[in-house]
Protein backbone atom coordinates (compact mmCIF):
# COMPACT_ATOMS: atom_id res chain seq x y z
CA UNK A 1 0.00 0.00 0.00
CA UNK A 2 0.88 3.69 -0.70
CA UNK A 3 1.60 5.69 2.98
CA UNK A 4 3.15 8.60 1.32
CA UNK A 5 1.12 11.60 1.70
CA UNK A 6 2.18 14.77 -0.05
CA UNK A 7 1.62 18.29 0.85
CA UNK A 8 -0.73 20.23 -1.43
CA UNK A 9 1.49 23.35 -1.05
CA UNK A 10 4.88 22.77 -3.80
CA UNK A 11 6.22 26.22 -2.75
CA UNK A 12 5.60 28.95 -0.11
CA UNK A 13 7.06 32.40 -0.29
CA UNK A 14 5.37 33.53 2.95
CA UNK A 15 1.80 34.28 2.69
CA UNK A 16 1.96 33.30 -1.00
CA UNK A 17 1.61 30.16 -2.14
CA UNK A 18 2.29 27.99 -4.81
CA UNK A 19 -0.12 24.33 -5.04
CA UNK A 20 0.66 21.47 -6.78
CA UNK A 21 -3.43 21.36 -8.02
CA UNK A 22 -2.78 24.76 -10.20
CA UNK A 23 0.71 23.47 -11.24
CA UNK A 24 -1.28 20.33 -12.32
CA UNK A 25 -3.51 22.67 -13.84
CA UNK A 26 -1.08 24.34 -16.02
CA UNK A 27 0.48 21.66 -16.65
CA UNK A 28 -2.71 19.45 -18.30
CA UNK A 29 -2.79 22.63 -20.68
CA UNK A 30 0.94 22.07 -21.65
CA UNK A 31 -0.41 18.84 -22.54
CA UNK A 32 -3.49 19.54 -24.06
CA UNK A 33 -1.36 22.27 -26.00
CA UNK A 34 1.40 19.62 -27.39
CA UNK A 35 -1.50 17.00 -28.40
CA UNK A 36 -3.40 19.65 -30.47
CA UNK A 37 -0.85 20.82 -32.47
CA UNK A 38 -0.19 16.89 -33.09
CA UNK A 39 -3.31 16.32 -34.10
CA UNK A 40 -3.80 19.55 -36.03
CA UNK A 41 -0.76 19.14 -38.41
CA UNK A 42 -1.27 15.52 -38.88
CA UNK A 43 -4.97 16.49 -40.53
CA UNK A 44 -3.80 19.34 -42.39
CA UNK A 45 -5.63 21.95 -40.04
CA UNK A 46 -4.23 25.53 -39.24
CA UNK A 47 -1.67 25.75 -36.25
CA UNK A 48 -1.75 29.25 -36.10
CA UNK A 49 -4.19 29.95 -33.86
CA UNK A 50 -4.21 27.23 -31.58
CA UNK A 51 -2.18 28.92 -28.64
CA UNK A 52 -4.46 31.58 -28.44
CA UNK A 53 -7.76 29.85 -28.74
CA UNK A 54 -6.24 27.46 -25.71
CA UNK A 55 -5.62 30.49 -23.73
CA UNK A 56 -9.32 31.63 -24.10
CA UNK A 57 -10.59 28.09 -23.37
CA UNK A 58 -8.14 27.40 -20.65
CA UNK A 59 -9.92 30.26 -18.92
CA UNK A 60 -13.37 29.80 -19.98
CA UNK A 61 -13.30 26.47 -18.40
CA UNK A 62 -11.27 27.50 -15.08
CA UNK A 63 -14.04 29.81 -14.75
CA UNK A 64 -17.03 27.35 -15.64
CA UNK A 65 -15.26 24.76 -13.17
CA UNK A 66 -14.80 26.91 -10.28
CA UNK A 67 -18.37 27.84 -10.55
CA UNK A 68 -19.65 24.10 -10.88
CA UNK A 69 -17.13 22.97 -7.74
CA UNK A 70 -18.30 26.28 -5.22
CA UNK A 71 -22.16 25.07 -6.12
CA UNK A 72 -21.13 21.47 -5.76
CA UNK A 73 -19.73 22.81 -2.11
CA UNK A 74 -21.96 25.92 -1.25
CA UNK A 75 -22.16 24.21 2.41
CA UNK A 76 -18.89 25.12 2.84
CA UNK A 77 -18.64 28.45 0.94
CA UNK A 78 -21.89 30.45 1.91
CA UNK A 79 -19.95 30.45 5.53
CA UNK A 80 -16.33 31.60 3.27
CA UNK A 81 -17.52 33.68 0.25
CA UNK A 82 -13.81 35.40 -0.11
CA UNK A 83 -12.58 31.89 -1.39
CA UNK A 84 -14.56 31.83 -3.82
CA UNK A 85 -12.54 34.23 -6.00
CA UNK A 86 -9.38 34.97 -3.46
CA UNK A 87 -6.76 32.81 -3.01
CA UNK A 88 -5.53 30.47 -1.62
CA UNK A 89 -8.54 28.25 -2.95
CA UNK A 90 -8.43 24.65 -4.92
CA UNK A 91 -11.05 22.85 -6.62
CA UNK A 92 -12.51 22.60 -10.19
CA UNK A 93 -15.72 20.75 -11.23
CA UNK A 94 -15.28 19.07 -14.74
CA UNK A 95 -18.58 19.94 -15.97
CA UNK A 96 -18.64 23.16 -15.52
CA UNK A 97 -15.51 23.40 -17.46
CA UNK A 98 -16.80 21.72 -20.03
CA UNK A 99 -19.81 23.54 -20.58
CA UNK A 100 -17.82 26.78 -20.55
CA UNK A 101 -15.03 25.80 -22.44
CA UNK A 102 -17.88 24.01 -25.21
CA UNK A 103 -19.01 27.74 -25.54
CA UNK A 104 -15.70 28.95 -25.78
CA UNK A 105 -14.95 26.37 -28.89
CA UNK A 106 -18.19 27.42 -30.27
CA UNK A 107 -17.15 31.01 -30.38
CA UNK A 108 -13.62 30.29 -31.47
CA UNK A 109 -14.57 27.95 -34.42
CA UNK A 110 -16.92 31.10 -35.76
CA UNK A 111 -14.09 33.58 -35.15
CA UNK A 112 -11.66 31.83 -37.15
CA UNK A 113 -14.77 30.21 -39.84
CA UNK A 114 -13.62 26.67 -38.87
CA UNK A 115 -15.49 23.40 -38.97
CA UNK A 116 -16.34 22.95 -35.29
CA UNK A 117 -17.01 19.08 -35.63
CA UNK A 118 -13.39 18.50 -37.46
CA UNK A 119 -12.31 20.22 -34.64
CA UNK A 120 -14.34 18.78 -32.05
CA UNK A 121 -12.24 15.71 -33.11
CA UNK A 122 -9.06 17.18 -32.33
CA UNK A 123 -10.23 18.66 -29.04
CA UNK A 124 -11.68 15.63 -27.29
CA UNK A 125 -8.35 13.56 -26.94
CA UNK A 126 -6.72 16.92 -26.20
CA UNK A 127 -9.27 17.75 -22.97
CA UNK A 128 -8.60 13.92 -21.70
CA UNK A 129 -4.78 14.53 -21.93
CA UNK A 130 -5.85 17.62 -19.41
CA UNK A 131 -8.00 15.13 -17.50
CA UNK A 132 -5.27 12.80 -17.41
CA UNK A 133 -2.51 15.29 -16.04
CA UNK A 134 -4.75 17.34 -14.20
CA UNK A 135 -6.20 14.59 -12.06
CA UNK A 136 -2.84 13.74 -9.93
CA UNK A 137 -3.38 17.65 -8.66
CA UNK A 138 -6.09 15.65 -6.71
CA UNK A 139 -3.52 13.65 -5.15
CA UNK A 140 -1.80 16.49 -3.84
CA UNK A 141 -5.01 17.83 -2.38
CA UNK A 142 -5.34 14.25 -0.95
CA UNK A 143 -8.83 13.93 -2.33
CA UNK A 144 -11.26 12.20 -5.20
CA UNK A 145 -10.75 8.79 -3.25
CA UNK A 146 -13.12 5.90 -2.18
CA UNK A 147 -13.92 3.72 0.24
CA UNK A 148 -11.44 2.10 2.22
CA UNK A 149 -9.60 -0.84 0.56
CA UNK A 150 -6.71 -3.59 1.00
CA UNK A 151 -5.90 -3.19 -2.57
CA UNK A 152 -2.00 -2.95 -2.82
CA UNK A 153 -1.87 0.39 -4.58
CA UNK A 154 -4.69 2.04 -1.96
CA UNK A 155 -3.44 5.66 -0.85
CA UNK A 156 -3.35 6.75 3.04
CA UNK A 157 -5.61 9.90 3.29
CA UNK A 158 -4.56 12.31 6.32
CA UNK A 159 -7.52 12.53 8.84
CA UNK A 160 -8.17 16.60 8.25
CA UNK A 161 -8.47 15.65 4.26
CA UNK A 162 -10.78 12.75 5.07
CA UNK A 163 -14.56 13.09 4.56
CA UNK A 164 -17.28 12.41 7.01
CA UNK A 165 -18.06 9.29 6.37
CA UNK A 166 -14.54 8.62 6.71
CA UNK A 167 -13.60 10.52 9.62
CA UNK A 168 -10.53 9.30 12.31
CA UNK A 169 -11.63 8.17 15.80
CA UNK A 170 -10.22 11.41 17.31
CA UNK A 171 -12.60 13.19 14.84
CA UNK A 172 -15.63 11.17 16.10
CA UNK A 173 -15.46 8.65 13.17
CA UNK A 174 -14.41 5.02 13.08
CA UNK A 175 -11.95 4.68 10.23
CA UNK A 176 -8.80 3.79 11.73
CA UNK A 177 -5.75 6.23 11.05
CA UNK A 178 -3.85 4.25 9.03
CA UNK A 179 -6.82 3.54 6.60
CA UNK A 180 -5.40 2.99 3.18
CA UNK A 181 -8.70 4.07 0.51
CA UNK A 182 -9.14 3.58 -3.35
CA UNK A 183 -7.35 6.16 -5.50
CA UNK A 184 -10.61 7.29 -7.76
CA UNK A 185 -8.23 9.89 -9.51
CA UNK A 186 -5.43 7.56 -10.49
CA UNK A 187 -8.63 5.01 -12.27
CA UNK A 188 -9.57 7.92 -13.87
CA UNK A 189 -6.62 9.27 -15.38
CA UNK A 190 -6.02 6.06 -16.29
CA UNK A 191 -9.19 5.48 -18.01
CA UNK A 192 -8.50 8.67 -20.03
CA UNK A 193 -5.37 7.47 -21.23
CA UNK A 194 -6.77 4.79 -22.48
CA UNK A 195 -9.59 6.90 -23.93
CA UNK A 196 -7.15 8.89 -26.20
CA UNK A 197 -5.89 5.72 -27.38
CA UNK A 198 -9.66 4.89 -28.89
CA UNK A 199 -10.42 8.10 -30.26
CA UNK A 200 -7.30 8.51 -32.19
CA UNK A 201 -7.27 4.64 -33.34
CA UNK A 202 -11.34 5.46 -34.41
CA UNK A 203 -10.17 8.90 -36.47
CA UNK A 204 -7.32 7.47 -37.94
CA UNK A 205 -9.19 3.54 -38.97
CA UNK A 206 -12.84 4.43 -38.93
CA UNK A 207 -12.93 8.06 -40.01
CA UNK A 208 -10.13 9.42 -42.30
CA UNK A 209 -9.82 6.05 -44.10
CA UNK A 210 -12.96 4.04 -44.33
CA UNK A 211 -15.09 6.71 -43.86
CA UNK A 212 -17.69 5.04 -41.30
CA UNK A 213 -17.63 7.76 -38.93
CA UNK A 214 -17.96 11.77 -39.88
CA UNK A 215 -16.35 14.33 -38.74
CA UNK A 216 -17.58 15.70 -35.34
CA UNK A 217 -18.26 11.65 -34.25
CA UNK A 218 -14.66 11.35 -32.13
CA UNK A 219 -15.50 14.81 -30.10
CA UNK A 220 -19.03 13.38 -29.46
CA UNK A 221 -17.68 9.94 -28.34
CA UNK A 222 -15.56 12.08 -25.72
CA UNK A 223 -19.35 12.72 -23.97
CA UNK A 224 -19.86 9.17 -23.86
CA UNK A 225 -16.88 7.89 -22.92
CA UNK A 226 -16.05 10.13 -19.98
CA UNK A 227 -20.05 10.31 -19.22
CA UNK A 228 -19.68 6.60 -18.59
CA UNK A 229 -16.42 6.87 -16.85
CA UNK A 230 -17.44 9.18 -14.36
CA UNK A 231 -20.76 7.51 -13.79
CA UNK A 232 -19.41 4.09 -12.79
CA UNK A 233 -16.63 5.90 -10.72
CA UNK A 234 -19.28 8.22 -8.85
CA UNK A 235 -20.42 4.63 -7.29
CA UNK A 236 -17.35 4.24 -5.18
CA UNK A 237 -16.59 8.35 -4.29
CA UNK A 238 -18.29 9.36 -0.95
CA UNK A 239 -19.05 12.79 0.44
CA UNK A 240 -21.49 13.77 -2.22
CA UNK A 241 -22.66 17.29 -1.24
CA UNK A 242 -24.72 18.39 -4.65
CA UNK A 243 -27.45 15.52 -5.65
CA UNK A 244 -30.25 15.19 -7.07
CA UNK A 245 -32.87 12.57 -5.49
CA UNK A 246 -30.31 11.02 -3.68
CA UNK A 247 -27.84 10.39 -6.81
CA UNK A 248 -24.70 12.26 -7.49
CA UNK A 249 -25.74 15.07 -10.00
CA UNK A 250 -22.13 14.07 -11.65
CA UNK A 251 -23.48 10.35 -12.09
CA UNK A 252 -26.90 12.29 -13.86
CA UNK A 253 -24.87 14.62 -16.06
CA UNK A 254 -22.59 12.04 -17.01
CA UNK A 255 -25.32 9.35 -18.31
CA UNK A 256 -27.31 12.44 -19.68
CA UNK A 257 -24.38 13.92 -21.47
CA UNK A 258 -23.57 10.12 -22.83
CA UNK A 259 -27.32 9.43 -24.09
CA UNK A 260 -27.38 13.26 -25.56
CA UNK A 261 -23.86 12.51 -27.65
CA UNK A 262 -25.28 9.36 -28.97
CA UNK A 263 -28.61 10.70 -30.39
CA UNK A 264 -26.89 13.12 -31.59
CA UNK A 265 -24.57 11.20 -33.73
CA UNK A 266 -27.48 9.32 -34.94
CA UNK A 267 -29.31 12.30 -35.95
CA UNK A 268 -26.29 13.93 -37.55
CA UNK A 269 -25.54 10.34 -39.65
CA UNK A 270 -29.39 10.45 -40.83
CA UNK A 271 -29.00 14.31 -41.58
CA UNK A 272 -25.93 13.90 -43.86
CA UNK A 273 -27.02 10.61 -45.89
CA UNK A 274 -30.39 12.65 -46.41
CA UNK A 275 -28.88 15.75 -47.05
CA UNK A 276 -25.27 15.48 -48.77
CA UNK A 277 -25.15 19.15 -50.02
CA UNK A 278 -24.93 20.32 -46.29
CA UNK A 279 -22.48 18.15 -44.50
CA UNK A 280 -19.48 20.28 -45.72
CA UNK A 281 -19.00 20.71 -41.97
CA UNK A 282 -19.23 16.84 -41.66
CA UNK A 283 -16.53 15.83 -44.47
CA UNK A 284 -14.02 13.56 -43.23
CA UNK A 285 -10.64 14.80 -44.25
CA UNK A 286 -9.56 18.71 -44.19
CA UNK A 287 -9.84 20.17 -47.58
CA UNK A 288 -6.02 21.52 -48.22
CA UNK A 289 -2.78 19.58 -47.32
CA UNK A 290 -0.86 20.07 -44.43
CA UNK A 291 0.81 23.66 -44.41
CA UNK A 292 4.18 21.86 -42.64
CA UNK A 293 5.51 18.75 -42.34
CA UNK A 294 3.05 15.89 -40.65
CA UNK A 295 4.38 15.22 -37.06
CA UNK A 296 1.93 11.71 -36.45
CA UNK A 297 1.70 10.27 -33.68
CA UNK A 298 2.17 6.37 -33.56
CA UNK A 299 -0.10 4.21 -34.32
CA UNK A 300 -2.54 3.28 -32.08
Amino acid sequence: MIDFTPNPVALAFGPLEIRWYGIGYVAAILAGTWLAFRLARERGERTDMIVDSLIVIAIAALIGGRAYHVIDQWAYYKDHLSQIVLPPYSGLGIYGGLFTGTLAVIWLTRHYHLSFWRWGDIIAPCILIAQAVGRWGNFMNQELYGPPTNLPWGIAIQCQYRVAEYACPAQGGTTPVDAHFIPLFFYESVLSLIGIGAMIFLWRRLTARHRLLIAGDVGLLYFVWYGMERSILETLRSGWNWTFFGLATAQLLGLGAAAVAVVAILIRHWWVRRHPEDAAGAAPEASSPPAEPADPLPAS
